[in-house]
């Protein structure tokens, strides 16, 4: 999780339908942010402020993909596998378990040999 999001913050996106929707989305495969809107019946602004919160907290990854005509899309995937609430002495610990990224490194690094 990142360093700067705090327990409340996930209690709270996850207590969000559109965040949730979106991580449920981006849990089967990746998506732009125009896809999610279609897909999750969201405005394009919903989109982009949840998947920019769903970011900070470490929930969803985005990767950007260069299209044959040099255009830059963004794509949303989500991270998060596992989330573990504590309660210990009035404390709420939260921690979470992502996707190992490690993966896509190596076929993103293939891909832009391949290009070459």
């Amino acid at each position: 999780m990142a360093d700067d999001c705090d327990p409340a913050a996930v209690f709270a996106l996850l207590d969000d339908e559109y965040a949730r929707t979106i991580l449920a989305a981006t849990s089967q495969q990746s998506m732009t942010a125009t896809e999610l809107s279609d897909q999750c019946d969201m405005s394009l602004s919903t989109v982009y402020r949840r998947t920019e919160d769903l970011e900070t907290c470490g929930l969803l990854e985005t990767r950007t993909e260069i299209d044959a005509d040099g255009h830059h899309t963004a794509v949303y995937s989500a991270r998060l596998e596992r989330l573990t609430v504590e309660l210990t002495d009035g404390v709420y610990d939260v921690s979470l378990s992502t996707k190992s990224r490690t993966r896509e490194f190596a076929d993103a690094f293939t891909d832009l040999w391949e290009g070459l």
